[in-house]
């Protein structure tokens, strides 16, 4: 790739300052901007902005590049937040950080760095893009094309994603052979306007909760719930129903919401037939490329790190499975896979 201007996306964490570091030395002119998307809770305890962007403008001091902060707050919260409540105001789990990549990395941080003259933004995902294709990062353990599924052509075209090669252990060895503070910092999980507090809490916020009964799939009461947004399909903690009449009962797991009755519908056994389907109703899909033939035999993730599964896109709405798939959760996303191109992917409704 001859010389270019580029503009990298820098969290404070380690994958981010190596990836500007691979690209200023390879020549290219390269400048940095740290992104603020949340205002509220702005404390080290909630959301360590302040701390992430110290440790931003370290890695641009050792490597002698510009550091922008860039104040996004008003995006996410229109594109992204609001998206986020109302899915948990419909019993669904959403993804935010796939609709965040979307809308802020990859739009409003695009549009950004593309009025300041530059040819290319990079981040630190692991993935490769080829042409406008997307690929999954040949760190298995580590490959986050499912996050980046809901990108275009032309988004991806004018993205760098320079640790798509690369493994884990190579990033942190190049971070402590260069003398990066952050070459041992731990991965950020979560969501980051969340940060330490209890997700309940948080949530509570912004949406009344609507504590209900707990029943089993035979209609037997068992319990009570805090609310139905604040549990997923398959979960096994925090639902306080183990026990009963003092016999000690195998694990109680989600199986499904009635939200027209506010019933939370439970089922024991972690392999429980209830907690497997073999179909899928899908939604807001979304292609990089062209549109394959339908029916279509592929591969697809329900959700991160999941190995991939073996399944036919009937439809735009429809997918069926070779083998049944355990917690398939309304509101994730549901990623298609052909060897190790991302096809793109949508939500999942049913």
């Amino acid at each position: 790739m001859a010389l270019s201007h580029i503009i990298v996306g820098l969290s404070g964490g380690v994958d981010s300052a190596v990836t500007a570091y691979l690209l200023k030395t390879a020549g290219h002119h390269v400048e940095a901007v740290f992104m603020k998307n949340w205002e509220g809770d702005d404390t080290d305890t909630y959301c360590p902005a302040s701390t992430e962007m110290a440790d931003a403008q370290a890695v641009c001091d050792l490597l002698k590049i510009d550091l922008q902060l860039v104040n996004f707050a008003d995006q996410y919260w229109e594109h992204v937040f609001t998206h986020f409540l109302s899915e948990y105001r419909q019993g669904r789990t959403p993804n935010p950080d796939i609709l965040c990549n979307k809308e802020i990395k990859f739009r409003a941080f695009l549009d950004y760095a593309k009025q300041r003259g530059a040819d290319y933004i990079a981040t630190g995902h692991y993935a490769r893009s080829q042409q406008g294709r997307l690929l999954k990062g040949l760190d298995s353990q580590k490959d986050q094309s499912y996050f980046l599924h809901a990108l275009d052509k032309d988004q991806l075209r004018q993205s760098l994603f320079p640790l798509g090669e690369m493994k884990k252990t190579e990033v942190r060895a190049i971070a402590a052979e260069i003398g990066l503070k952050n070459h041992a910092k731990k991965d950020s999980t979560g969501i980051c306007f969340i940060g330490e507090r209890k997700f309940k809490t948080f949530l509570n916020e912004f949406l009344p909760a609507q504590p209900g009964v707990i029943e089993t799939l035979s209609g037997e009461e068992i319990g009570h719930h805090d609310g139905l947004m604040f549990y997923t399909i398959g979960q096994r903690q925090g639902l306080q129903i183990g026990g009963r009449k003092g016999k000690i009962e195998s694990p109680w797991y989600v199986v499904s919401k009635d939200m027209k009755r506010n019933v939370l519908l439970v089922t024991q056994g972690e392999d429980n037939p209830a907690l497997f389907k073999t179909t899928l109703s899908m939604t807001q899909v979304h292609w990089i490329g062209d549109k394959p033939p339908l029916p279509y035999e592929t591969a697809a993730k329900t959700r991160y790190r999941q190995p991939d599964q073996r399944c036919c896109i009937l439809s735009e709405t429809q997918v069926i499975f070779e083998q049944p798939q355990r917690a398939v959760t309304p509101g994730q996303s549901i990623v298609f896979y052909d060897d190790d191109f991302c096809l793109g992917g949508g939500i999942i409704k049913d």
